[in-house]
Formats: structure tokens, C-alpha cells, sequence
């Protein structure tokens, strides 16, 4: 810990907040505080905010190649310290180590896929079809950005968000969230490191987030907001956008539906849904919520799937031999609690966990539910921990009716060993990703999103880059 960087990153130097203010970050596993890091204030914020907008011309005007080096360098960077960054994110998160070294491979490679797109940056020339005037496009980067990145992978949505911007020639205002600062912090050093100019990256945290970012999206310098959280929050800053008409990106919330046919293969069946329900116990938008399993097969499943669930070791992320860390908070670990004893309550079947173990830190057991009540609460509530709840049904069309019917509509799951009905059903899904016969949709080169109110863009993939430039049409007469 005396290594990673506790202050703000603001033009290049380490600050602290003007006021002093200082906020603690906990360890999830035992609420023992790790370290204090500065707290940000709408000063602080303003400070970064000038950095961006300082820098802004000149990074727009750096060449792609040399954008495309400094990502690469940082990707170089973030590879050889996987360890370091594994542990430094389980300290503050809790994920165990094996699962934070999966997401630091993640993280480094949205900089290496965007190190490769800077450079491919594209525009166009046509004649248009009066025979008259020519259409050259060009494109050329949005402007000063704010980020604002989530807790639960805190250097993962910092990469995403991060290596497109930069890839397009944009400066930005990175916001991480209060549990998890020290990723963010470690992230900014490393591009520093990487030979990144002065303020064009620039990072402040704080627990003032509607003090620190309204003003900026209110006060028409920042020109593009990308936002991964809640759809509560997403729909706050929408609002707050719309003023000085900021551009927006929204990754927002998921209630995703695990739709098992009969004619599935069970074991291809129970491996998905321990990807889909367990990465990150849980708390992860693309966490499969509700599980829909043909009635012919659903006691099978639902009997390996719990003996699956309750084979996980429970414990503190940094101790070896542990599958499941602590939820974040006890806040997230109360929510659980509180939508468990409510499915009970109406008639849920607990297969497996369900209650919550004695001692320090925020565990929560793998639980697996059957019969449950299709108006459980957890039903219409981003769970966001390691609870797998089973419903039944009997045929295709009540199945879809049942797993659209949800005002989310992020990511779908379907097992089946029919191509028909695997396109015909994946078609049919109110949702921006389908996991087919498979419980792991994120992918770098995969575009990222969702419908209805789980967002607006797409992250990563060919179109990942797209959500940070503008086109510009230039009409030239033919002579």
C-alpha cells in the first residue's frame, strides 16, 4: 500500500484536495480501514476540469501513432504488474486474487484493442448524388470528457473507458467510486509512466459526487459523459446532461434472465450458470438474475447447481484456496439478506446458503433458490450478489414473454441444443448481448451494452471508439 499513489491526479502532479478533506477506504473482508485518500471538492473538480480543457488541443493533435505507443506502453506496464495491481484490487474490493489477476488481463486489453484502433481512425469523400458538391468526412475527437467508473471492477472500467477516449485525441476528468480509489490512483501512475502528457488524463476522488460532477455537466466545458452504475444514478445525470446538451454514454443496470430448455446439455448448462451468477460473487450488471429452467429438467439443475454453489470456500479474497470473496459493503450484503428472506417468505425452496455466516467482514454465502414466487422482489431487483434464483415454465413463448418483461435489458442467457431455437429465441430477447450455451459475454473486441433502461452506446469492440468522436462534413463543389 505505501507504494500507491492517495492523492489526486490533477495536470500531471499529485494534490491534495484543496480543502484537505480526506475519505478512508475499507478492506471488505474484515472493515479494517486500508489508507485515507484525498476527497475532491467542486474546487478540485474545477482544477481538473481546466487541466482537461488546457490539454485538449494538443492531445487532439498528437498523432494516432503516438496515442497508439502510449496505450501500448501501458498495456506493456499493466501486464508486468499483475500481481501488484491483483492484490492492491483485492485489498480494496475483495474479489479473490485469482479472479482480480482475470481482470487485470481484462482491463490491459482494452488498451492494447484501442492502442490498435487510434490508428484506424477512418473518414470518407463521395460525390454526392446531384453531381455537384463532394462530401468529405473527417472525424475528430468529442472533447473533454467525464468519467465515472463503478466499484466492482474498479480497473477494468477505468481501461474501457479510458483507452477509447485517449485512442480518439480526448481529454478527461476520471471519477472513480469511493470503495475503490486505489485502481484508479494505480492506473493514472502507470500512464504517467507510459508518457502520457500532462492533464490529459486527470483524477479525483471523492465521496461528493453530485457536488463534484454537476457543475461539470452543467457548465458546458465538459463535452461527453460516460457513466457505468446504477439506472437511478444514470437517469440523475441524464438530467444533469441535458442542459449544455453533453453527449452521453450509460452502462446502467441488468435483471438478466438464464433461460434453460429441455433439450440442453445440463453440464454445458451448470458450468454457464456458475460464470454467469458467481463472477465477482455476484456483483456484476452481466450477473445472470433469474433463472428460468424448463420444468422437465429443473430439479436436475437445480440439484447441481447447488452442489456447485455449495462447494465454493467463502472467505477473505487474499487468502489462497478461496472461491468467493466479501460483497463490497454491508449495505450491498443487508440488500441480499433483505431479498433472500423475502423470496423465503413466499415460498422459495433454499437448496443451498441462505444464511449469512458470523464474523468480520461482508460475506455472503453461494445460495441457490427454487420454486420461487414470480413476485419475489429479487424478481425486478438487480441482485447484485450470489444468489441463483430458479423459476419453471413450459413453453418457449410464456418463457420470453416472462424473461422480457423487465424494464432492463442488458444481457440474455440461453442454453439449448437446437440452432433453430437458439436464433429464433436470441432474436426474440429484449436485450444488447446474448450469452449462447455460454455464462461469459465480455469480451474487449465485443461491443458492450444494453437496451431499454439499461443504457445508452456501446463500449469496447470496433464501435467502442466511436462513442468518443464526431463527424465533421466538409461539401466541396465539383469544378
Amino acid at each position: 500500500m505505501t507504494d500507491t499513489p492517495t492523492q489526486l491526479f490533477i495536470g500531471g502532479a499529485w494534490v491534495d484536495a484543496a480543502d484537505g478533506a480526506t475519505m478512508a477506504v475499507d478492506d471488505p473482508a474484515t472493515g479494517e480501514i486500508l489508507c485515507q485518500v484525498a476527497d475532491a471538492g467542486p474546487k478540485d473538480a474545477k482544477l481538473a476540469e481546466e487541466a482537461a480543457v488546457q490539454a485538449q488541443q494538443d492531445w487532439a493533435r498528437t498523432a494516432p501513432r503516438v496515442r497508439s505507443e502510449i496505450l501500448r506502453r501501458a498495456y506493456e506496464i499493466i501486464v508486468e504488474r499483475t500481481d501488484e495491481l491483483a492484490r492492491l484490487m483485492t485489498s480494496e474490493m475483495g474479489k479473490p486474487l485469482a479472479e482480480a489477476r482475470g481482470e487485470v488481463a481484462y482491463a490491459a486489453e482494452f488498451f492494447r484493442w484501442f492502442s490498435e484502433e487510434a490508428v484506424r481512425i477512418d473518414g470518407g469523400c463521395a460525390t454526392l448524388p446531384d453531381g455537384r458538391n463532394r462530401m468529405l468526412l473527417s472525424r475528430r475527437p468529442v472533447g473533454p470528457c467525464l468519467l465515472i467508473t463503478p466499484w466492482n471492477f474498479p480497473l477494468a472500467m477505468g481501461t474501457r473507458k479510458i483507452g477509447p477516449a485517449l485512442a480518439a485525441g480526448c481529454t478527461m476528468v476520471l471519477k472513480p467510486a469511493p470503495q475503490t480509489p486505489l485502481s484508479s490512483l494505480a492506473l493514472a501512475a502507470i500512464l504517467k509512466e507510459a508518457g502520457l502528457p500532462d492533464g490529459v488524463l486527470n483524477v479525483v476522488t471523492t465521496s461528493r459526487a453530485g457536488e463534484v460532477c454537476e457543475p461539470l455537466l452543467r457548465g458546458g466545458r465538459i463535452r461527453k459523459l460516460s457513466f457505468t452504475g446504477s439506472t437511478a444514478v444514470g437517469q440523475l445525470l441524464l438530467a444533469q446532461s441535458a442542459q449544455a446538451v453533453v453527449r452521453t454514454s450509460m452502462e446502467l443496470g441488468g435483471n438478466a434472465p438464464f433461460v434453460v430448455f429441455e433439450d440442453a446439455d445440463l453440464d454445458k448448462a451448470v458450468d454457464g450458470a456458475m460464470v454467469a451468477k458467481m463472477r465477482n460473487m455476484g456483483e456484476a450488471c452481466t450477473a445472470a438474475n433469474r433463472f428460468f429452467v424448463h420444468r422437465s429438467v429443473a430439479e436436475e439443475f437445480g440439484r447441481r447447481l447447488a452442489g456447485r454453489m455449495g462447494a465454493l470456500v467463502v472467505g477473505p479474497g487474499a487468502r489462497d484456496g478461496v472461491d468467493v470473496g466479501p460483497l463490497i459493503d454491508r449495505r450491498g450484503r443487508a440488500k441480499v439478506e433483505e431479498l433472500v428472506a423475502d423470496a423465503v417468505e413466499r415460498g422459495a425452496q433454499v437448496l443451498v446458503g441462505g444464511r449469512t455466516p458470523e464474523g468480520p467482514g461482508n460475506f455472503y454465502p453461494p445460495t441457490v433458490l427454487a420454486d420461487v414466487d414470480p413476485g419475489s422482489r429479487l424478481m425486478d431487483t438487480e441482485i447484485f450478489g450470489p444468489v441463483a434464483a430458479i423459476l419453471t415454465f413450459d413453453d418457449e413463448d410464456e418463457v420470453i414473454r416472462r424473461a422480457n418483461d423487465t424494464p432492463w435489458g442488458l444481457v440474455g442467457y440461453v442454453f439449448t441444443e437446437g440452432l433453430d431455437r437458439a436464433l429464433r429465441v436470441s432474436e426474440r430477447l429484449e436485450v444488447g448481448m446474448v450469452g449462447l450455451n455460454t455464462g461469459l459475454v465480455s469480451n474487449p473486441a465485443a461491443p458492450f451494452g444494453g437496451v431499454k433502461q439499461s443504457g445508452l452506446g456501446r463500449e469496447g469492440g470496433r464501435v467502442g471508439i466511436d462513442e468518443f468522436l464526431e463527424y465533421q462534413y466538409l461539401a466541396v463543389p465539383v469544378r
